[in-house]
């Protein structure tokens, strides 16, 4: 990536971030949302605004008035900087997202949640039945993947790109037999989603080897049978 190639992806990944964060109802838990998929520590970027950790902590947890557009540019270019500075690894990441678009017949529907959801009241939307791993954590979208195209067509870094805006998300498999090749797949990847949902399997017919590895990955499982239009609906509403 040359130096304007650079300048370009920044400014709109900027504006990614600073229209998700302004238009959301929670924008504190939005920020918080962008600076845990830059991977940047609470002291890392209060230092380089030069504040206190606990002005971070504030914004983000609402103890202080939503930011105003100001204080969400500094926020927003500080990230951006922090990761320039550790290599740019994110926004090198971000731009491919940013570049290319799915297939909508790999992709049925990918959405970025604007605050963390819960994953066990994200189970209950999509009426799914647990399977194994922690449904305490959080995530901040999904995306629903036709898994024997996905499979056989994509690429490794065209399989990373259904992580959308972020990893801490839940990956709904379609037309899935056994659960097994999934899982496979995401075991030898470096990154690993926040959940995997098996659509219109039911938990019996699941492969012992994907829940050993769903295990071993640390990665929450589970199956819904809800139809896919109103699995759609359920997650957008």
């Amino acid at each position: 990536m040359d130096e304007n190639e650079l300048i370009d992806v920044r400014k709109r990944l900027a504006e990614k971030m600073a229209g998700e964060i302004t238009i959301s109802d929670n924008p504190g838990e939005t920020l918080k949302k962008w600076r845990k998929n830059f991977e940047i520590a609470q002291i890392d970027l209060s230092n380089f605004l030069n504040v206190t950790p606990s002005v971070i902590s504030d914004y983000e947890n609402g103890r202080r008035k939503s930011p105003g557009t100001l204080i969400i540019n500094k926020i927003i270019n500080a990230l951006l900087t922090i990761d320039l500075q550790s290599g740019g690894n994110k926004i090198r990441i971000y731009q491919n997202i940013l570049d290319r678009g799915f297939d909508i017949n790999v992709v049925y529907d990918i959405h970025e949640y604007s605050i963390p959801l819960k994953l066990d009241d994200f189970a209950k939307m999509i009426d799914a039945e647990k399977i194994t791993g922690n449904f305490a954590k959080m995530i901040n979208g999904h995306t629903i993947i036709d898994s024997l195209r996905a499979i056989v067509e994509l690429s490794s870094n065209e399989f990373f790109r259904l992580y959308g805006w972020s990893t801490e998300r839940a990956l709904i498999f379609t037309r899935v037999s056994t659960g097994r090749s999934p899982l496979v797949a995401i075991r030898v990847t470096n990154f690993k989603p926040g959940a995997v949902v098996f659509h219109g399997l039911n938990v019996s017919k699941v492969d012992p080897i994907a829940k050993k590895i769903a295990e071993i990955e640390q990665v929450p499982l589970m199956t819904t049978n809800l139809p896919i239009n109103e699995l759609i609906k359920a997650l957008r509403s």
